[in-house]
């Protein structure tokens, strides 16, 4: 089959986590996968619509108007939507709130138009089952290539740093979680925070790091601290959220402490791979228990790097995506 995909950029983080990641398995599986960036106004992107070749075509994320997808219809044979937020609702910082009717029309004629569902995990699925046939919907988590990864050493028990990476945008989280922060500055002695981002905040109580991300040293970045931490609000859109930092913590062999929303509860192992803590006094009890005992860190980081390996490694969900592939032709072929 040959595929276009759709995305934002060729850099972006979904289309390399969620499609460029897979694409050399694609091609031993004699599948061709070519990227196009779509353009962001309407009248740019039916010009550059009518021009793609191919046999399907991969829509990341983006929700097409109806001509947008009455025009893929009629040229391609395959129409695949891959998406791991929840598009259909506005972002948890938005002053319009959550909710948005447009958005959700939008969803439900892009889940219709498809032959084919990418979830990145079951509440995003969950949701497009609403408006198509079940078996049409697959779920297909980000996934991480651990060989990348350098291990991080636990060898020491002070000046523990914790760390945290993402976007500008999902860092309105982190500064949310400010207080928390600072209650941990004041409780943990030797504690620091590095942060991998392309904006900063600082805090008065607790040491920051800034670190410009780049794709180049994020690994090492991350292999050099203690302890991953990961913050969402406790809303659909945080539900929608499909884990890759704590996936990128856990490949680099770090503990993760996280709060227990989303898919956190479900890639987190309590005790065996982190720890979940949602109020202050359970992030200063979890934080303290492994900034003291480097051997425990060094055994959940093991535990949750074992676990990426399995279950959210590349070769892992490019399996996945042959057989979503060889599902939707063997159906459209019937």
């Amino acid at each position: 089959m040959h595929l276009t995909a759709l995305v934002d950029s060729p850099d972006h983080v979904c289309c390399r986590y969620r499609l460029a990641a897979f694409r050399s398995h694609f091609a031993q599986a004699k599948h061709v996968l070519e990227f196009q960036v779509l353009p962001r106004w309407w009248w740019n992107r039916l010009s550059d619509l009518s021009g793609l070749a191919g046999s399907g075509v991969i829509v990341q994320r983006r929700l097409l108007s109806s001509p947008e997808l009455w025009l893929l219809r009629r040229r391609f044979a395959t129409l695949i939507f891959d998406f791991d937020d929840a598009v259909w609702l506005r972002d948890s910082y938005s002053a319009k709130g959550l909710r948005s009717a447009r958005r959700l029309r939008r969803f439900e004629t892009m889940v219709r138009a498809m032959d084919l569902v990418i979830a990145g995990n079951e509440f995003l699925a969950a949701q497009a089952r609403l408006f198509t046939e079940a078996h049409r919907v697959i779920v297909i988590p980000t996934c991480v290539d651990v060989k990348g990864y350098p291990l991080a050493d636990h060898a020491q028990s002070s000046n523990v740093q914790l760390v945290w990476i993402g976007s500008a945008s999902t860092l309105a989280g982190m500064e949310r979680f400010a207080d928390v922060l600072e209650k941990l500055g004041e409780r943990v002695p030797g504690l620091s925070l590095k942060l991998i981002c392309d904006r900063f905040f600082d805090l008065h109580k607790l040491s920051v790091h800034c670190r410009e991300w780049s794709e180049r040293t994020e690994r090492t970045e991350l292999a050099s601290a203690d302890i991953g931490i990961a913050w969402m609000p406790d809303d659909d859109w945080s539900r929608g959220k499909c884990g890759l930092k704590v996936l990128q913590y856990m490949a680099a062999g770090l503990p993760v402490v996280a709060n227990s929303v989303g898919l956190h509860r479900q890639i987190i192992r309590p005790g065996e791979n982190g720890l979940l803590a949602d109020s202050a006094d359970d992030w200063c009890s979890a934080i303290r228990h492994l900034a003291v005992n480097p051997a425990l860190r060094q055994a959940m980081g093991s535990a949750g790097r074992d676990l990426v390996e399995r279950r959210y490694s590349v070769a892992a969900g490019a399996a996945a995506w042959r057989a979503a592939l060889e599902q939707v032709h063997d159906r459209l072929a019937a």
